[in-house]
C-alpha cells in the first residue's frame, strides 16, 4: 500500500469511528425510523454500509488470490442481505460495524502493492475498475451514508478532505445530492464536551470490536500513532474531533457532540 493508499486508509478508519459513535447513540424505535434515503430505515443504512464492507474484503480476498470475484453474487442478492440485516436489533446491527469495517481493513492493509492494478467489480454484470479505487468508493459509502441516518452528521461535518475530494461519477453526483438535501428534522439536540486523555493501548481483532486498556507506558506512544483509531466504543459520543494539545505533549484531546440529556458526563477516550 502506497503513501496515498495509505492516507485514504487512514481516512476511511476516522470516518468509520464517526460513524459508529453515531450509530450506538441511535435507540431501537429511532433505529426503525425512516432515514433520508427513500424506502430505508436508519437500520437499512446500516446493514447496507456493513454488508458494503463484507462486499469490498471479497472483492480484495479474490485479487490476492488471482480468483475473479464480484463483491455481490448478484444485486438481488445484495438488496436481501440488506433487508434481513436490517431486521436485527440494535446491538447487533452497532456490533456488526465495526467487525465488518475492521475485517475489510485488515485485508486491504495486507495486499501487495501490485494487487491494487487488478481491474475488479463490485456486480456481475458491472463496471470493472481499479483495486484502488475501491478505497475511494469505501470513504464515500461510509460518509454519505453517514449524513444519511439524518442523526446530526451531515455535510458541513465532512471533513475538508472528503468535501473537496475530485471524484468520479456516480459519487460526485452522490455527494451533490447530500448538499442540496434538508437538513434532518427532530435530531437530538447536542451540547459540546471537551476533555483531554491520555492515550490507551488497544487489543483488538479482525473480526472483533476495539478494548480499551491503560497502557503501561504512555511513552511509547507518538503523536501519530496517539491518532489512530481503533473502532472502540465512545459511549454516547458521536461527531468527534481530534488534535493533540500543546500543552500536553503525547495526549489526546477529544472534543464530543452528546445529547444534551448526558452532557454532564465527562467522556474520556484514548485514540491508540
Amino acid at each position: 500500500m502506497n503513501a496515498a493508499l495509505r492516507e485514504l486508509s487512514d481516512q476511511i478508519d476516522q470516518a468509520t469511528q464517526r460513524l459508529l459513535d453515531t450509530a450506538r447513540i441511535i435507540t431501537e424505535p429511532d433505529l426503525r425510523a425512516p432515514s433520508q434515503l427513500a424506502g430505508w430505515t436508519r437500520a437499512h443504512v446500516l446493514a447496507h454500509v456493513a454488508r458494503n464492507a463484507d462486499a469490498m474484503r471479497n472483492v480484495l480476498v479474490g485479487v490476492r488470490t488471482g480468483q475473479d470475484r464480484p463483491g455481490y453474487a448478484s444485486a438481488e442478492a445484495r438488496e436481501a442481505g440488506i433487508e434481513q440485516d436490517a431486521a436485527r436489533p440494535a446491538r447487533e446491527l452497532t456490533a456488526d460495524l465495526p467487525d465488518s469495517a475492521m475485517a475489510l481493513r485488515t485485508v486491504a492493509r495486507q495486499l501487495p502493492g501490485d494487487g491494487w492494478q487488478v481491474p475488479v467489480r463490485m456486480l456481475d454484470p458491472g463496471a470493472r475498475f481499479p483495486a484502488a479505487q475501491l478505497l475511494t468508493r469505501r470513504l464515500v459509502e461510509v460518509e454519505l451514508h453517514h449524513t444519511d441516518l439524518g442523526a446530526g452528521y451531515g455535510p458541513a461535518d465532512w471533513p475538508a478532505a472528503f468535501a473537496a475530494m475530485e471524484l468520479g461519477e456516480p459519487m460526485a453526483s452522490w455527494r451533490r445530492d447530500r448538499l442540496s438535501q434538508p437538513a434532518a428534522a427532530g435530531r437530538p439536540r447536542v451540547r459540546r464536551v471537551t476533555c483531554v486523555a491520555r492515550p490507551c493501548a488497544r487489543v483488538a481483532t479482525s473480526r472483533s470490536r476495539g478494548i480499551i486498556a491503560p497502557p503501561k507506558s504512555a511513552s511509547r506512544f507518538g503523536s501519530r500513532s496517539a491518532r489512530r483509531l481503533c473502532y472502540g466504543d465512545a459511549g454516547a459520543a458521536f461527531n468527534s474531533t481530534v488534535a493533540e494539545p500543546d500543552s500536553k505533549p503525547g495526549a489526546v484531546a477529544v472534543s464530543f457532540a452528546v445529547p444534551a440529556a448526558s452532557a454532564a458526563r465527562t467522556i474520556a477516550r484514548a485514540i491508540p
